[in-house]
């Protein structure tokens, strides 16, 4: 089977859902709150898509300077794909955009921990969120 790769800055709303949903991530994603999913979309600075026979099958949604750092938001490959290179394969697609020195950062989905060490990710020991319902104290 045939998988193209392809940088899609106007990727369709109803497109990312599908994938989304298709894959584990779904269940952490908005994916009930179009008017998030479209912002998400609209102020990403990096998609890259996996297309295999006319649907796309995997994305990756990142936010970056493109110098220091890339932040990989949202890495999602339909789970019936999964286990054939296309998660890796997008990342070097993102990465392909990035100046060298850029340094790629994300929050693993619980299920995938295991994943990113096995292709070169280390863990970083102190990175910390703030969810969007607390107030700084």
């Amino acid at each position: 089977m045939l998988i193209t790769y392809q940088i899609t800055p106007n990727l369709l709303t109803e497109d990312f859902i599908d994938i989304l949903n298709r894959s584990t991530l779904g269940e952490r994603r908005p994916v009930d709150d179009r008017e998030c999913i479209e912002s998400m979309i609209k102020n990403a600075d990096i998609i890259v898509t996996a297309i295999a026979d006319e649907q796309i099958v995997g994305v990756a949604r990142a936010v970056t300077d493109f110098s220091y750092c890339c932040y990989l938001s949202d890495l999602a490959v339909d789970e019936s794909f999964q286990h054939h290179g296309i998660g890796k394969m997008l990342i070097r697609k993102i990465r392909e955009q990035l100046g060298s020195k850029c340094k790629l950062i994300l929050l693993s989905a619980p299920p995938a921990v295991e994943y990113y060490p096995k292709i070169g990710f280390t863990q970083h020991p102190s990175a910390w969120v703030l969810d969007s319902t607390k107030e700084i104290v």
